[in-house]
């Protein structure tokens, strides 16, 4: 198929084709104005490409695969998503949801012993930071209050899940320090790793979470119409369980497309191997399709309506807009997959909720960074029933990402 079969079988499914009865011609628009061009029934274009160069161009083209729609022939149909469905695995499904609360302490007991403790030299004796850690992402687990949530620091020292109960305050004090979130952002990666032999298909997007926070004082002055303020959660996850393999925190107004290849690049650094990334067409650009392969991956993502094949410094962005145009079928296939990362934020904000309770900026990303900590090990629980996996987080051996045994 050359160049202008193929631009004509994209205005044929992005155009709006109409055939004028009284002077049997078919009015086809253009692709870069706002004129209309005519074909007779001989497929014979007015337009300067057909009359310069006497070769049936892109708009007889468009009229052909649009007679091939008319008549019931099956064309480059438009991206429509496709219902998944999925067999519950009903008796590992009740297994996790009845011993979630209590696995989930001990999960979280381990997983936090990857925490360095400051080395303390002068003054009181502090608070052990991989225990309020660990209370942290207990507390955003509850969904409780601050204050309501110390009952639940109490029954750990009774479980000897931590040696001391921390003030509430301490948990608020702790998501508002600066050097929290790369270490959360390390504890996130490492609930994910036991997972490692299972995802080879990953899928990202993004999803806003609303705070308690609202804007500007004009707002409620000039009587303009008062809204919570947004943050947005950029998450790359194994299509097959939904872990969360990398994360990145923006304010609600964070560019989609920019965060793609820092979410690729973390995920596959964690030990990952990448066979597809799907995403939206939010997320089409050279760029993010070229990261995805120089892990070693194929990205999926459709193109928008105003895509051309031109390279543009980028031979994979041509070969993907070929395969894209005349393999639709394939590529809806492997790119329907994405719909697993929609049903990962409807799992965190149906368990876990889509409002943060802290007050600043930084309390919130950190806030959100343990929501998708405490999903991970919800997720981590379930596939300890369905696939049987042993999730070991031990502390003096190295990190070992061949098996379910983790170590840092």
């Amino acid at each position: 198929m050359d160049a202008r079969q193929l631009r004509g079988k994209q205005i044929a499914t992005t155009k709006k084709i109409r055939y004028d009865e009284e002077r049997h011609i078919y009015l086809v628009p253009s692709q870069s104005s706002d004129k209309v061009y005519f074909v007779d029934e001989k497929l014979e274009c007015n337009c300067p490409d057909a009359l310069t160069h006497k070769a049936t161009c892109k708009h007889s083209h468009a009229v052909r695969y649009y007679l091939q729609v008319e008549k019931g022939e099956p064309c480059n149909a438009e991206i429509t998503k496709i219902p998944l469905t999925y067999k519950q695995a009903w008796e590992a499904y009740n297994k996790a949801q009845t011993n979630e609360i209590t696995l989930f302490d001990k999960l979280l007991k381990d997983i936090v012993e990857s925490v360095e403790e400051p080395q303390q030299t002068f003054g009181r004796p502090r608070l052990s930071l991989k225990e309020t850690v660990f209370c942290s992402v207990q507390k955003v687990y509850s969904q409780l209050s601050s204050r309501r949530a110390h009952s639940l620091f109490d029954h750990a020292v009774e479980r000897d899940q931590i040696n001391h109960s921390p003030h509430f305050n301490a948990v608020s004090k702790l998501l508002n320090r600066e050097d929290l979130e790369p270490m959360l952002h390390k504890i996130l990666r490492l609930t994910a790793q036991p997972l490692i032999a299972v995802e080879e298909s990953f899928a990202i997007d993004s999803s806003g979470f609303r705070t308690t926070r609202f804007g500007e004082y004009a707002e409620q002055k000039y009587n303009l119409k008062r809204q919570h303020k947004w943050l947005k959660a950029h998450i790359s996850i194994g299509v097959k369980t939904n872990v969360i393999t990398s994360a990145v925190i923006t304010d609600g107004d964070g560019a989609d497309v920019s965060q793609f290849p820092s979410l690729v690049n973390v995920t596959a650094q964690n030990g990952f191997t990448i066979k597809e990334m799907s995403a939206d067409k939010a997320y089409s650009s050279r760029e993010n399709l070229e990261a995805v392969a120089g892990v070693g991956g194929q990205a999926y993502i459709p193109f928008k309506s105003n895509a051309t094949g031109r390279a543009g410094g980028s031979r994979l962005w041509h070969k993907m807009f070929l395969y894209f145009q005349l393999n639709q079928e394939d590529f809806l296939e492997h790119y329907h997959k994405r719909s697993n990362v929609e049903s990962t934020f409807n799992m965190i904000k149906a368990k876990l909720g889509d409002k943060l309770k802290s007050k600043n900026f930084l309390a919130q990303k950190n806030e959100l960074l343990c929501k998708l900590i405490a999903h991970n090990i919800i997720v981590l629980i379930h596939e300890m029933y369905e696939l049987g996996i042993k999730p070991d987080f031990c502390t003096h051996s190295p990190l070992n990402v061949g098996s379910n045994q983790i170590c840092t």
